[in-house]
């Protein structure tokens, strides 16, 4: 009887130290996703709060944007004021909803005194309201100066899951800048300001398009996903230490 049992104790050591060496490594998977969360919400807090800033400070003249983007690679929600004029027919249209409506982001090149162009994202249009013949009024001529939010051109499309630009029917899902341009029937020559500028709620004629678009509500989950993988990690390390506390006999 005292041989079995100590074959059997035998037996059952090597299942007990995989079972445990598993676990280990499960709680130690758990606590780096949770350390990352908490991580990602002290950036996620950080960005919230230069937006907040940035958003809630006075317009600056375009060169003094240009000239942080130049030092820094981001002026992401910086107020902004241009002058210029307006070139409707080389304007893009970029797929967006507004208020649950289906519609265009009307992205319209700006020439600027100096010769350079700067793509305005002048606001939504329905769906049916793509042609720009049938909303003539909002089609400002002569001289305009926009104020609004810089934003930071995209390098790259954001997700392989969005579709890829549909430029012969001047339909874009993701705003890359040199194509819009490119597609605008601006000169070769054309210089282009390295960012684009949303236009803010000052209302066009007509009522369209309906400016001040930018989403700035960016979500913040990250503590919950901490509290979540912290919560696993602490269950599965009062599971282990259960388990080395057992007697020998249960095992």
């Amino acid at each position: 009887m005292t041989d079995m049992s100590a074959k059997d104790g035998s037996r059952s050591r090597p299942g007990s130290v995989l079972l445990l060496g598993i676990g280990l490594v499960l709680l130690l998977i758990l606590l780096a996703l949770g350390t990352w969360q908490v991580q990602r919400l002290h950036w996620k807090e950080g960005l919230l709060q230069t937006i907040d800033q940035r958003t809630h400070s006075p317009p600056l003249p375009l060169a003094e944007v240009e000239k942080q983007f130049a030092s820094t690679g981001d002026v992401d929600y910086t107020p902004v004021t241009v002058t210029g004029t307006f070139l409707h027919a080389g304007e893009r249209h970029f797929y967006a909803t507004w208020e649950g409506e289906a519609g265009f982001n009307v992205y319209t090149p700006l020439a600027l005194d100096d010769g350079r162009f700067v793509l305005i994202n002048r606001g939504f249009v329905p769906y049916d309201l793509k042609d720009a013949a049938k909303r003539a009024k909002g089609q400002v001529a002569g001289k305009v100066t926009v104020t609004g939010l810089a934003r930071n051109p995209l390098p790259v499309k954001p997700s392989m899951m969005l579709p890829d630009n549909d430029v012969a029917k001047n339909i874009f899902y993701w705003k890359d800048r040199d194509v819009m341009a490119a597609s605008a029937g601006l000169p070769a020559s054309a210089k282009l300001v390295p960012i684009f500028i949303d236009a803010d709620k000052t209302p066009n004629p007509g009522g369209l398009p309906i400016g001040g678009v930018t989403i700035i509500d960016l979500p913040n989950s990250h503590l919950q996903y901490a509290v979540t993988w912290y919560g696993l990690a602490a269950a599965l390390a009062a599971v282990l230490i259960l388990r080395l506390r057992r007697p020998a006999k249960e095992e």
